[in-house]
């Protein structure tokens, strides 16, 4: 199994923990400012070295975006498994190569890392980003930062089974008025 292969692809995961995790930190422990209206294009904000960098800082400490790191070989997984059904006696062909150009694709995630240091600049001041490090580094937002997987699973895990208890309820209920109106459902 090569390093590629051996990795799953957690994009999904990793993106609702992204979003998630402002969310998870307590309350007070950080403002968020409402973000700006966008920018027309000719006027999009210049972001400091400075403001980038915070925002890195404060996005490694989260660890908001660790998964981040599965998408490349995640999508290298896909195209070997495309490339092998059309032709399944060039797979190990397949699999050298695609690992050969996944390596080589590998220096683009910065152009991510740059997209997200700009969404991070763009909605936190340079203090609020401190602020965020800060927390992120007591001992309570290390231990956030660490269970926020977990805790993003469990979420998601209990909204999904409340989402079934309500939407049979609500079948319930509907079918009951309806009967009640002379319409069988």
């Amino acid at each position: 199994m090569t390093a590629l292969s051996s990795r799953r692809p957690m994009f999904a995961a990793a993106y609702v923990l992204a979003l998630a995790a402002g969310a998870l930190a307590p309350a007070g422990a950080f403002a968020q400012t409402n973000p700006p209206a966008a920018a027309p294009a000719d006027q999009q904000p210049q972001f400091t070295p400075e403001q980038l960098a915070l925002a890195q800082k404060a996005i490694d400490a989260s660890k908001s975006v660790a998964g981040f790191d599965d998408i490349l070989p995640g999508v290298a997984e896909q195209t070997k498994a495309l490339f092998v059904r059309s032709n399944p006696l060039l797979a190990s062909d397949i699999d050298e190569v695609t690992d050969k150009v996944a390596l080589s694709l590998a220096p683009q995630r910065r152009d991510l890392d740059r997209v997200l240091e700009e969404v991070w600049a763009r909605r936190f001041t340079q203090e609020e980003l401190q602020q965020i490090i800060d927390f992120y580094q007591s001992p309570v937002g290390k231990k956030l930062a660490s269970l926020s997987p977990e805790l993003v699973a469990l979420s998601i895990g209990a909204a999904k089974q409340w989402q079934d208890k309500i939407a049979t309820e609500m079948v319930t209920q509907v079918r009951i008025e309806m009967d009640k109106r002379g319409h069988r459902l």
